[in-house]
């Protein structure tokens, strides 16, 4: 099954952080060698495993009402999404196929998990959260493009959030969130990738890259921490730029400008519809860079049906941060597992990139809640899960110490677009392994702004029951 992501200019403008994610080595050795792939094949078989987790989901004797929306019978999550906005249901489709299998194989600890999906429609963060605050027992495996407007909301009423998308700086790493892919706000993300493009891939190109991004709040931000950390492993900014987000009509003064300097290696932050706007212009100029950073948002076959032979022209990576790519699903059983639960619980429904990242919440969420047993309490649940110093999601991505609240990322996993699709880059990832785990430690010096925390609501952990 091809990813495909299909989400509007705007929507896509303000929630590019979609692939800010975590890494680090898929197992505890960081190998899919032959034997843990057979071992997780026929573990997969039981009813509640997932992958190499055992036990996710599974009936039980649950008694009490532990907690808001928790019964003896029932959990209610809530799942944020744009999708009034985007038409986009990646995230409700996640819920659907993982709450369904979950459910068939006895529920946690044999309560069943309910979802409430919180369509902001884009501009409604706040009176979700609201809604969310009075009904749910947590948020899971979702995401709100300005996710920002919802923060304070949430903290006061003590909401733990595993989501799988972050994209605002007042929300990405704030109290009582876990990003199950592993979020270090204070670090750059995509370090490691931008080492091996200008240092190894193309060195040639480090003397002139740049930086084009959306004029939104959100991707402003991230294209000023992009630019510091290109300069940080060595490139020479020649070239950094806004367009308007709401689109633009004519690709070509930017183009030209790309042109003029000399441009060899492009970071673009935004809509991919708008990228393969702009790479057909090129292509007509015959202007082709070493590199473009076309980044998570372009991973799925729309970029290529778009853009057609300019796509191609051109040599357009992504960075997966440590999602087992779809390209690989052959080699991975955690991701055969979630293709074969797709095809059960939603047939028709498409597997992207941020639908693994939910999936990966979703387990993170019901493992832990599992462990907490008949006292399912936010703290419970919030501790059990902080606790994991080896998460995989079952083999869905590389290993992270979610234990370490604020952390560098470690590992990255590249992908190239061809004409036919995209396909795992010569990244030269660590030995048996889809994943490569040397990038360098990159601390933001500039002042981008910090999460929310519990004490900015006058709340503290004491608070949290």
């Amino acid at each position: 099954m091809k990813p495909r992501r299909t989400v509007t200019a705007v929507a896509a403008m303000a929630a590019v952080t979609v692939f800010a994610a975590g890494c680090g080595r898929s197992g505890s050795s960081g190998e899919l060698n032959s034997e843990d792939t057979q071992a997780t094949r026929t573990a997969s078989a039981a009813a509640g495993d997932f992958g190499t987790l055992k036990d996710v989901c599974g009936p039980g004797d649950a008694k009490t009402a532990s907690a808001q929306g928790v019964t003896a019978s029932e959990i209610n999550v809530g799942v944020f999404s744009d999708v009034g906005f985007t038409k986009n249901s990646e995230f409700d489709d996640a819920a659907k196929v993982f709450t369904s299998w979950c459910n068939d194989a006895g529920g946690i600890n044999g309560r069943k998990i309910s979802y409430n999906l919180r369509d902001t429609a884009m501009l409604e963060t706040r009176q979700r959260m609201i809604e969310s605050c009075r009904e749910d027992f947590a948020i899971v495996g979702g995401g709100a493009a300005l996710d920002a407007g919802g923060v304070e909301e949430r903290l006061k009423c003590l909401l733990p959030d595993i989501p799988a998308q972050t994209s605002m700086v007042e929300n990405i790493g704030s109290d009582l969130q876990i990003d199950a892919i592993g979020a270090g706000h204070s670090y750059a993300r995509y370090g490691g990738y931008y080492k091996w493009l200008i240092t190894e891939a193309h060195p040639e190109s480090a003397g002139s890259v740049g930086v084009i991004a959306g004029d939104s709040p959100v991707t402003k931000t991230i294209g000023a921490q992009t630019a510091e950390a290109l300069q940080t492993v060595g490139g020479t900014l020649t070239y950094n730029d806004l367009y308007p987000a709401i689109g633009v009509s004519d690709w070509t003064p930017y183009a030209q400008a790309i042109k003029s300097k000399g441009v060899r290696g492009l970071v673009f932050l935004g809509d991919f519809r708008s990228l393969a706007k702009l790479e057909q212009v090129l292509k007509s100029m015959d202007y082709k860079l070493d590199w473009i950073d076309a980044n998570s948002n372009a991973y799925g076959s729309a970029f290529q049906e778009l853009g057609g032979d300019a796509v191609t022209f051109q040599t357009n990576y992504a960075d997966l941060s440590g999602v087992a790519p779809l390209e690989a699903m052959d080699d991975i059983p955690a991701l055969e597992q979630v293709e074969e639960l797709y095809k059960e619980y939603a047939p028709k429904a498409e597997i992207t990139f941020p639908a693994l990242r939910a999936f990966s919440a979703w387990l993170l969420f019901a493992s832990s809640a599992s462990e907490c047993g008949d006292d399912l309490t936010r703290k419970c649940l919030y501790e059990t899960a902080r606790a994991q110093t080896d998460w995989t999601a079952g083999g869905l991505q590389a290993e992270v110490d979610i234990s370490e609240v604020d952390a560098p990322l470690k590992c990255f996993n590249v992908v190239q677009a061809k004409a036919d699709g995209w396909e795992l880059a010569d990244f030269k990832p660590d030995t048996d392994d889809i994943f490569r785990c040397d990038a360098p430690e990159i601390k933001y010096t500039g002042d981008f702004g910090s999460p929310l925390t519990l004490a900015s609501v006058g709340k503290s952990m004491n608070d949290l029951q």
